[in-house]
């Protein structure tokens, strides 16, 4: 009898793929209002790759990704146009190479990219579109009124610390909901997956599946968006 594959247990929203919330300190994300705010606290957040500070906006309390350079103490300003690490201005206020994080898809939806520890994109040109450098290296359009947090995020050394012991990335990877083992789909019997099977670990067949194929057929790459020249 066959068992389900690991993308197919994961959907299905089991305890063992399910990140733990409760140890979750808070959903970072830009608030909707300006105002001048001071740091109060850097702390050590389970799930994520960066610390984070506990900002007093005004007696609202916020957390947000913590910022290279930045200290307690220190005066933040939510809106503005005053360019410093740790500021929060619209994308149309921040000059040209100007490295920015927590950047908002869309004005007002609190935040959607480059958020990892150690990351930051940087502000290539301003106009009817913002263009940013991706740390990909991706050039990518934002709305001028988005919003992004100046400076680095903070935590860039975290790899620099080899991990030591299985237990250690074992317990780092849970608290992302990330599963320490993974085993290869060739290694598998063929009953188990669908690249399983065969007298030696192989493939044996295409390796792409369409976007349309059925959650059991999606073992590997998936084929990429059709690029459609806009007329």
């Amino acid at each position: 009898m066959g068992k389900r594959l690991i993308p197919q247990r994961r959907a299905r929203g089991g305890s063992h793929y399910r990140s733990p919330s409760h140890r979750h300190v808070d959903d970072i994300r830009i608030p909707h209002y300006e105002a001048e705010g001071t740091i109060k606290d850097l702390i050590q957040a389970p799930g994520r790759t960066s610390p984070l500070a506990v900002i007093d906006f005004e007696g609202k309390k916020s957390y947000q990704l913590a910022v290279e350079g930045t200290r307690v103490g220190q005066k933040i300003s939510l809106g503005g146009e005053v360019v410093k690490a740790g500021n929060i201005l619209t994308l149309a206020n921040i000059p040209e190479g100007t490295l920015v994080h927590n950047v908002e898809g869309q004005p007002g939806d609190g935040g959607k990219f480059v958020k990892t520890a150690g990351t930051s994109a940087l502000v290539v040109s301003r106009g009817k579109v913002v263009v940013l450098t991706m740390p990909s290296g991706e050039l990518k359009e934002f709305n001028p009124n988005c919003r992004a947090v100046i400076g680095v995020v903070a935590g860039g050394g975290r790899i620099d610390k080899p991990l030591g012991k299985a237990g250690k990335n074992y317990l780092t990877l849970r608290s992302r909901s990330v599963a320490n083992k993974k085993t290869k789909g060739v290694a598998m019997n063929a009953v188990d997956h669908p690249n399983g099977g065969g007298s030696h670990p192989h493939v044996g067949g295409p390796n792409c599946h369409g976007r349309n194929a059925p959650p059991g057929q999606k073992a590997g790459f998936i084929a990429p968006k059709k690029k459609v020249k806009r007329k």
